[in-house]
C-alpha cells in the first residue's frame, strides 16, 4: 500500500488473483501469498520473488487453515489482508490485540454475490461489478466501505504465434475461439452446437474441468471432431485469440468474466451472452455482439454476422479496444486497489504508523 506499507493476501483460486498479486508486487509493495497448492498459479508468484505459503482451505471442518493464517499474519505483520472469493475469507482471523501483533484490516474481494455467512471478519469490500456492489450494500455494508474496482486483462505479447496446422485447422477457415474452464456455467456445449450448424466453422475451446467426457462424447454424438478441438489447459491466450477470428464468450452465469476484456486487448471480435459479468460491460454493436443465454440460432447468427462483415469487425474491435484502454488496463485496476488501501488506513487511523 501507498508508503511501503504491506499487504497479506490468503487466496486460493483464480489467475485475477495472481495477476493483481503480481502488479501490487511489481509497484513495491511487500506481499505474502496463502494459497491452495497449485502448479501454475504456485510457481508464477515464486518466480517473482513472492513468498507463497501453502494452505488446504479446506470446508468447516479444516481448523488448520485459519490458526496457520493467524501465526502468518503474526509474524509478517500486514496492514491489509485480502482476501478473494468465498472460502478464504471464512478462514481469516479477525484482529484482536492479543494476537500480538499490529492492527491489520480484513479487505474482501467478491468476484460473485456469494452469501455474506462467510465474510463475517471482512470489514470492507471490493466488487468487480456493480450489481456485485449492490448485492453487498443489500446486505447492510456500509457505502463507503464498498467499492467497484474492475479485473484487468494485459495485452500480452505473442513470443510465439499458433500454427493452424498443428490442430487441423485451414488456413482461410473462420475459427472460433472459447476460453474458460470446462464446466456447465461455460456454456460449451452450446458453443459446439453452434459450430454443428454451421459447416464451414471451426472451434478452439482451451480449458480443462470437470464436463471434459461429456464435451467429448457431444463432439462425437454431432459428428464435429474434425472441426472443434478441446485444447487442454493453454498458458498462452494471447496467441489463441491472435491465431483465432472471433472469440465466443457465451456462458450461463458468470459473475464477471475477463475473457471479453481480453478478447478488447487483443484486437478480436467478441460475442458474448446476457449472463450478469457480461451484459453490464459490453455494449451490443458498439464493442461486442450480445446473444440470449444458450440461444444457438442467434449466437450462430452473430458469428456469421461476423464472418461475412469486415466493416463490423472494425467497429467493435476499434470500440473494445477504446473500453480496454479506459477501463480494464493494469494500471487503472492497481491504482484503484492502491487508493483504496490508503483510504481504508487513513480511515483507520493506520497510516504512516
Amino acid at each position: 500500500v501507498t508508503g511501503g506499507q504491506t499487504c497479506a493476501l490468503p487466496i486460493w483460486a483464480e489467475t485475477a488473483f495472481v495477476d493483481m498479486c503480481l502488479a501490487l508486487h511489481e509497484a513495491g509493495e511487500v506481499v505474502e501469498v496463502a494459497t491452495r497448492a497449485n502448479d501454475i498459479r504456485v510457481p508464477r508468484l515464486q518466480k517473482a520473488g513472492i513468498p507463497v505459503h501453502i494452505l488446504p482451505f479446506g470446508g468447516a471442518v479444516d481448523v488448520y487453515t485459519g490458526a496457520r493464517l493467524r501465526k502468518i499474519i503474526q509474524k509478517f505483520r500486514p496492514d491489509i489482508v485480502q482476501s478473494w472469493m468465498s472460502r478464504a475469507p471464512s478462514k481469516v482471523p479477525r484482529w484482536k490485540a492479543s494476537m500480538g501483533c499490529p492492527r491489520y484490516v480484513h479487505v474482501a474481494r467478491l468476484g460473485s454475490p456469494y452469501k455474506m455467512k462467510y465474510f463475517k471478519t471482512a470489514e470492507y469490500f471490493v466488487a468487480i461489478t456493480p450489481l456485485i456492489r449492490e448485492h453487498i450494500l443489500a446486505h447492510g455494508v456500509v457505502g463507503d466501505h464498498v467499492v467497484h474496482i474492475n479485473n484487468f486483462a494485459e495485452v500480452e505479447p505473442v513470443t510465439q504465434a499458433i500454427n493452424r496446422a498443428d490442430f487441423d485447422t485451414p488456413e482461410g477457415a473462420p475459427l472460433v475461439l472459447g476460453l474458460g474452464r470446462l464446466h456447465p456455467d461455460k456454456a460449451f456445449d452450446t458453443l459446439i452446437e453452434v459450430a454443428a450448424a454451421q459447416p464451414d466453422l471451426y472451434v478452439w475451446i482451451a480449458g480443462e474441468g470437470p464436463q471434459r467426457a461429456e464435451l467429448e462424447s457431444l463432439i462425437e454424438k454431432l459428428g464435429v471432431g474434425n472441426r472443434v478441438k478441446l485444447l487442454g489447459w493453454r498458458t498462452d491466450r494471447a496467441a489463441l485469440l491472435r491465431a483465432a477470428d472471433i472469440c465466443a464468450f457465451i456462458s450461463r452465469d458468470e459473475g464477471f468474466g475477463t475473457v471479453f476484456v481480453q478478447a478488447w486487448a487483443q484486437g478480436i471480435p467478441v460475442v458474448v451472452c446476457e449472463a450478469d459479468g457480461p451484459r453490464q460491460f459490453v455494449r451490443h454493436e458498439e464493442d461486442g455482439l450480445m446473444a440470449p443465454i444458450d440461444d444457438v440460432e442467434a449466437i450462430g447468427a452473430y458469428i456469421r454476422q461476423l464472418i461475412e462483415e469486415p466493416d463490423l469487425v472494425e467497429r467493435l474491435v476499434r470500440g473494445g479496444h477504446a473500453r480496454y484502454e479506459a477501463e480494464f488496463t493494469k494500471q487503472a485496476s492497481l491504482q484503484g486497489y492502491l487508493q483504496f488501501y490508503h483510504d481504508i488506513l487513513e480511515r483507520e487511523g493506520l497510516l504512516g504508523r
